[in-house]
């Protein structure tokens, strides 16, 4: 197969083009972005569980990743990276917008964080593998699924941890994600297609085709006085971990 398969397996050029045009507003937290800064402290307390539960040396540690190196794929301006950063790894972000790539160096540099990051496919990039693998929010922005997986597994340490995030593909999704949120200006309009979205089943099942078994699993849900939160109820977004089979 090899290279054959690079150019399905990329990010849509129409996608990367889209949140480039954003990445300036991306720290913004009341910008076009917002949804984000909104949900980065709940996918941030499931990445922790995540981790304390993979090492057991990192329970209740202050900086649990010391040691450890993390690589947060398709990244956008560094909303994940920094965060991974403070909890003691050594980063590197890949995200396929130059834009995003400018916008999360700058930002990291303004923090005094040392971060390494490379704009492009993360198929393309010789990088090596990390004890830590993030990807939140991107699966449903790639046209051959099952080709970024295998790169994405491929990136994954013999003992390392992966997390990812992606909206479900459910009636819930496609009324509250894509139709309410773009009409009322939560998420930018065209950020979601519905019909791209997987289902915690399908990617369950992707995930065991590249050798991966899924440690947990939970929702991202939404409601009135509490926000977002950590939830059984998986019908609009949801967030696992996983590691070698």
């Amino acid at each position: 197969m090899g290279n054959a398969n690079v150019s399905n397996v990329t990010i849509r050029p129409e996608e990367a083009d889209f949140f480039a045009k954003l990445a300036r507003d991306w720290w913004n937290p009341k910008g076009p972005m917002a949804s984000l800064h909104q949900v980065n402290p709940v996918r941030l307390a499931f990445v922790r569980d995540a981790i304390d539960a993979h090492w057991s040396e990192a329970a209740g540690a202050g900086k649990p990743l010391v040691g450890k190196s993390a690589l947060d794929i398709g990244c956008g301006a560094g909303l994940l990276c920094e965060p991974l950063a403070r909890l003691g790894a050594a980063v590197t972000g890949v995200d396929a917008a130059a834009d995003n790539i400018a916008a999360a160096s700058a930002h990291a540099q303004g923090m005094g964080l040392d971060i390494r990051y490379m704009t492009g496919e993360v198929a393309g990039l010789d990088i090596g593998t990390f004890d830590l693998v993030t990807s939140v929010e991107v699966i449903e922005h790639v046209a051959d699924k099952p080709a970024f997986l295998r790169n994405v597994a491929a990136r994954l340490a013999p003992d390392g941890l992966l997390v990812m995030s992606t909206p479900n593909r459910t009636a819930a999704s496609r009324v509250l994600l894509v139709g309410a949120a773009e009409a009322v200006g939560y998420v930018p309009r065209g950020t979601h297609h519905w019909e791209d979205f997987v289902t915690p089943e399908e990617l369950e099942g992707l995930l065991a085709d590249v050798g991966l078994t899924v440690t947990a699993k939970r929702g991202i849900a939404w409601r009135p006085g509490k926000g977002l939160h950590l939830a059984e109820d998986m019908s609009l977004n949801y967030i696992l971990s996983a590691r070698r089979a």
